[in-house]
């Protein structure tokens, strides 16, 4: 079994630094979260609803693919099916938790991906919002973010780019995980499909491992240059988050203790302010990444980071950031975040 790229959960290890919610009264839609039980550990409903439990006010979910509970028998194509079966089955009592689905299918199947997005939505009774696949590739080993990464190139194929015209023609999202490296090849997919929301996951991967050094000015311009272009085609929007991941270079794991949201606001600002400046509020959200920043950061600090970057923002912005674009590019019921429904227990 390939190694996982992530960094270990370590409850005890998160649990030795505490800070109280800022904001509790912001709603929040978590955009952007993962469930699976694997050998490197579990995250399920019950480990979910205790970090979205654990004092902010977090509204709903939206789970994005990550081959969990494929099926393993059927065609190759209806397999990534039983993930959304899987998800609905592990949250049955939570609905909310996820509100909604990013579910896979490959998209290298053109226009022969229809059937499979029709058997996605069926499954998915109504939760499925978009779609998802494997894509961030990198020619250095070091840049790794997936124990199985894909082949160079698929976001360039003309069978992706149908795919992805199908995936707009069913109402759906695309979501795309890519490197700073490859924002060129994303701004050219949106660009040739108009028509299709294309969501560039946690802030379209500035890179800091590898040859790429976080702490130098080129690499930082190089990467808000490459994204640029992409923010300023209409269809696009960015997920804002990600800072756990192995590939952004941040190795708070390697502390003695977890960091808290002063140091992250400080550590992530320049980083989420361009993203804020390039897309505006209405076509950024905040997303949690979890359980794979949890290796890294806690829930209620990686919140209340967040919180503290947004705080010179009007309430219209901080809202915007913090659940309106992700609803509306989601199509996700608004009342459930501008209502008083009640925090989730914790």
């Amino acid at each position: 079994m390939t190694a996982s790229p992530h960094h270990s959960i370590r409850e005890d290890w998160l649990a030795l630094t505490q800070e109280d919610v800022l904001a509790p009264g912001q709603p929040i839609f978590d955009c952007h979260h993962h469930l699976w039980d694997r050998a490197e550990g579990r995250y399920r409903a019950e480990e979910l609803m205790a970090d979205v439990g654990a004092g902010h006010d977090v509204r709903a979910s939206l789970y994005v693919q990550c081959r969990t509970g494929y099926r393993t028998h059927g065609p190759e194509a209806l397999r990534p099916v039983g993930e959304v079966e899987t998800v609905l089955d592990w949250t049955r009592d939570h609905d909310r938790f996820p509100v909604g689905i990013i579910a896979m299918a490959d998209l290298q199947l053109g226009d022969a991906v229809r059937p499979v997005l029709e058997a996605l939505a069926e499954a998915g009774q109504g939760r499925v919002k978009g779609i998802r696949n494997t894509t961030a590739w990198h020619a250095d080993a070091a840049v790794r973010s997936n124990p199985n990464p894909p082949p160079d190139g698929l976001l360039r194929s003309d069978a992706f780019r149908a795919g992805a015209q199908a995936v707009a023609a069913e109402g759906l999202s695309l979501d795309v995980w890519a490197y700073q490296t490859q924002l060129d090849e994303v701004r050219a997919l949106a660009e040739a499909v108009p028509e299709l929301t294309v969501i560039v996951d946690h802030c379209g991967g500035p890179l800091g491992v590898g040859p790429h050094d976080r702490f130098d000015p080129d690499n930082f311009n190089a990467w808000r240059d490459a994204l640029a272009p992409v923010a300023a085609l209409p269809n696009t929007r960015v997920k804002i988050g990600g800072f756990g991941l192995g590939v952004f270079g941040w190795r708070y794991a390697d502390d003695d203790l977890p960091p808290l949201s002063e140091r992250l606001a400080k550590d992530w600002r320049p980083w989420i302010l361009t993203c804020i400046d390039l897309f505006g509020p209405a076509r950024a959200m905040f997303e949690s990444n979890f359980p794979v920043d949890k290796g890294q950061v806690g829930y209620g600090a990686l919140w209340n980071t967040f919180k503290r970057i947004a705080a010179p923002l009007t309430a219209e912005e901080q809202h915007a950031l913090f659940w309106r674009s992700a609803a509306r590019s989601y199509n996700i019921d608004e009342q459930i975040f501008s209502h008083d429904l009640g925090r989730i227990p914790s």
